[in-house]
This record gives C-alpha cells, sequence and structure tokens, in this order.
C-alpha cells in the first residue's frame, strides 16, 4: 500500500512540475454559490472533498463565494448571474470562462480540463458587453 502512495505521489508531482510557470498561484476557480442550493451541495459531496488534493485543485485553488453578500473588491470585474453554482476560473484580474451549474462529477472535470486549456493558450473571456450576452466559456452549448 505504502509502494501504491508513493507512486501516485510521485506522478503528481510530474504532472505538477510540468504544469506552465505562468500560470502557477495566479489562477483560481471562483464558486458562486447561495444557502440551500441543492447543486452547491451535490458538488460538496461530490467534488469538493478531494478538490484541492487533485492536480486541479493545486493549480486553481476553489475560493467560494456567496451571492447573497457583497462581492470581494478583487472579483468586481466577474459578471454575476442570478443562478449557483457558477464556477468562474479567473487568472491575473481575468475571466478565463465559466461552468453554469453543476453537471455532475463526470462532466465537472472535463469542462473545467477545458477552461484550464484555455488557460494554457492564453485565451480570455472578453469584458461582458451591454448587449448582455453570456460569456463564452465551458458551457453544454459552446
Amino acid at each position: 500500500m505504502r509502494f501504491v502512495a508513493t507512486v501516485l505521489a510521485t506522478i503528481l508531482a510530474t504532472i505538477l512540475a510540468l504544469l506552465p510557470a505562468s500560470s502557477a498561484g495566479a489562477a483560481e476557480l471562483v464558486m458562486f454559490e447561495q444557502k440551500g442550493c441543492v447543486w452547491c451541495q451535490r458538488f460538496d459531496r461530490d467534488i469538493a472533498p478531494a478538490y484541492d488534493k487533485t492536480a486541479e485543485g493545486q493549480r486553481a485553488p476553489l475560493r467560494r463565494v456567496d451571492i447573497a453578500g457583497p462581492v470581494p473588491a478583487d472579483l468586481a470585474f466577474i459578471k454575476r448571474e442570478r443562478f449557483t453554482p457558477v464556477f468562474v476560473l479567473i487568472d491575473e484580474g481575468r475571466e478565463i470562462g465559466r461552468i453554469r451549474g453543476y453537471p455532475g462529477d463526470t462532466f465537472f472535470w472535463g469542462l473545467l480540463a477545458n477552461l484550464l486549456e484555455r488557460l494554457d493558450r492564453g485565451e480570455s473571456t472578453p469584458p461582458p458587453s451591454s448587449t448582455d450576452e453570456p460569456p463564452r466559456g465551458a458551457t453544454f452549448g459552446e
């Protein structure tokens, strides 16, 4: 059993070492949530316990924001939505993309991988326009 743990730790360290240095420590995954949100509770049950232990969680730590409260000043550039959960990947004051809702554990990891690939390519979502169109990101339709 100890051998398996050592092998897994080595693999994780290798993966983290191969990640681009430009995004290390700067990216965050912001989760907008609210009290009583059933899908937030499912995320908390399915993903949250292990998230910070994954390569994705190391690369983009989870930060929670309650939509009923004030938005922290450093997140003022993020367009707010009325439903929860919404996951917004940010890096150095810009939005990379978002996942609207919680689609279950299998789809969540795939959508998050898409956002991290956008981060690797240096892509970001343009600032919201006056047409009030939803930003491009990791949604089922895109």
